[in-house]
């Protein structure tokens, strides 16, 4: 097999590629290679799509968990401490 058509087939590689650009920049070779294959793999640029989506959504998580404090109301605390507390009387 060419090494065109190990480009051309190898979806593999090319999300390979797609998720490593999300961290850090491509070599000239990587970027030629992806987009060799994403001009004829509608698959993998679906892929691409969702992948940058759920990147988006995964950096918007931690970034909004990062501004706001999480805390547990007393009704809460009470109930998981009387649930703890029984627990350890059964034995």
């Amino acid at each position: 097999m060419s090494y065109f058509k190990k480009v051309i087939y190898n979806c593999k590689q090319a999300t390979l590629l797609i998720e490593k650009k999300q961290i850090k920049p491509l070599s000239f070779r990587e970027t030629i290679e992806l987009r060799i294959h994403l001009a004829g793999c509608s698959m993998c640029q679906l892929y691409k799509k969702q992948s940058h989506v759920i990147n988006i959504m995964v950096q918007q998580l931690f970034h909004d968990s990062m501004q706001t404090t999480v805390t547990l109301d007393d009704d809460f605390k009470k109930e998981l401490q009387d649930r703890i507390e029984e627990e350890l009387n059964k034995n």
